[in-house]
């Protein structure tokens, strides 16, 4: 098979939640440990630090292997969803992973990955975990893809474990209150293992240190502390957060790594440079000033429509496309009413229809609207009725900002 046709047989495989939704969502690990027992168990043999949370994992992971690049090693960066190239879920210091390696695997393990009907994201922990093992990396930094407790990522003793908020986020699968949505990302603790938290409440809080203190960890609780005010290429306000998770984090790490001062200070300076990260307050244009962001739940967008109302503009214009199980009766209350928004809908078979979310959107007063198909297209119009001095926002979902980034 070539690279596409590999991909392809991926993406058929068991449905795959980016595609899907609820109906690829596996609530057991059997499938992922029968993987790694067959590959010869390559999560044993590297050092891992491990992150979840609700928002902030995609940052805080690149922010982490940045500095860590920075410092001399070589470390392995596992994310998910990719927005433009499967392979950029798999990097080691911000190289992607190759497509021979990736052909390589499939063709290798496929009679194996088809006879126990693993699912795409299983087979992509898999693979991940022996590309670091083989590429013999000095730690790899793994996000959650989705909860904890039984994510497919989860069989792993990290270095540190990281929980970076809770808010409310795939509630049809981690449950619709915030206490139970805490226990499912409180299910990466592991044994002796110190795990920062970066955002909490009081409801949360106490779950976390039951939790701590069932498996004799340390817990950290970055928002507590005051940290020195370093630069980051990242920009939109929301990374004040993280960059505290971060440094909480690099004080553990420095226990199994010599970390400088000059080398945290360029590794923040240095993310998207050193690992590719994309979409997080990207500004796209100045005149109008674009930005696009992947913001796509109440916690997320409440940051960032705050954000937006310190911006300086005349007219303000959103590009609006969510998929088909997003809670839109918790995040259409949040959108200025005065504003002026271009629904469309991105090209996954999980995207709402642009028709319907104009018609929620307007029983929420959001009146000032106009529906265009495609994404592209999208662009291309609020760039036709924009000027210099207004501003653009760009995103609702993570796959609108994949077709225009």
């Amino acid at each position: 098979m070539t690279y596409q046709e590999t991909i392809q047989w991926m993406f058929a495989q068991l449905p795959m939640y980016q595609q899907q939704g609820a109906t690829a969502y596996k609530k057991d690990l059997t499938n992922t440990i029968l993987l790694t027992a067959h590959l010869g168990n390559p999560e044993h043999k590297i050092k891992t630090i491990h992150v979840a949370g609700t928002n902030g994992k995609g940052s805080t992971s690149s922010m982490l292997a940045s500095i860590l690049q920075e410092a001399g090693y070589k470390v392995g960066l596992y994310t998910s969803p990719h927005l433009k190239d499967y392979r950029e879920r798999i990097r080691i210091n911000g190289n992607l992973i190759s497509e021979e390696y990736v052909v390589e695997f499939i063709k290798t393990n496929k009679s194996f990955l088809e006879q126990h009907h693993l699912s795409f994201f299983e087979m992509t922990v898999g693979l991940a975990f022996q590309y670091f093992a083989d590429h013999k990396v000095d730690v790899a930094i793994i996000e959650v893809g989705l909860g904890g407790r039984l994510d497919s990522t989860n069989i792993i003793i990290p270095l540190v474990s990281i929980i970076t908020n809770i808010g409310w986020d795939h509630t049809q699968f981690l449950g619709n209150t915030l206490v139970s949505i805490a226990l499912e990302k409180a299910g990466i603790i592991k044994k002796g293992v110190p795990v920062v938290i970066g955002e909490y409440l009081p409801e949360t809080q106490v779950v976390f240190l039951d939790k701590a203190k069932e498996t004799h960890s340390d817990i950290y609780f970055a928002s507590d502390r005051m940290f020195k005010e370093y630069t980051c290429t990242l920009l939109g306000d929301y990374q004040k957060h993280n960059k505290k998770t971060v440094l909480q984090t690099i004080e553990i790490l420095q226990k199994y790594f010599s970390i400088t001062e000059e080398q945290l200070e360029k590794g923040l300076l240095n993310v998207v440079q050193n690992t590719g990260l994309l979409g997080r307050w990207q500004q796209l244009d100045s005149s109008p000033k674009i930005i696009c962001d992947t913001a796509h739940n109440s916690h997320g967008l409440k940051i960032v429509l705050n954000q937006i109302q310190n911006e300086t503009y005349n007219q303000l214009f959103f590009v609006l496309g969510v998929v088909n199980d997003k809670d839109l009766d918790d995040i259409l209350p949040l959108f200025p009413k005065e504003a002026y928004y271009i629904f469309t809908k991105p090209s996954v078979p999980r995207g709402l229809e642009a028709e319907k979310l104009k018609k929620i959107a307007e029983s929420y007063g959001l009146v000032r609207n106009e529906i265009v198909c495609s994404v592209s297209e999208s662009y291309k119009r609020v760039k036709e009725l924009a000027n210099p001095k207004d501003f653009v926002y760009i995103g609702g979902s993570t796959f609108v900002v994949a077709e225009i980034v």
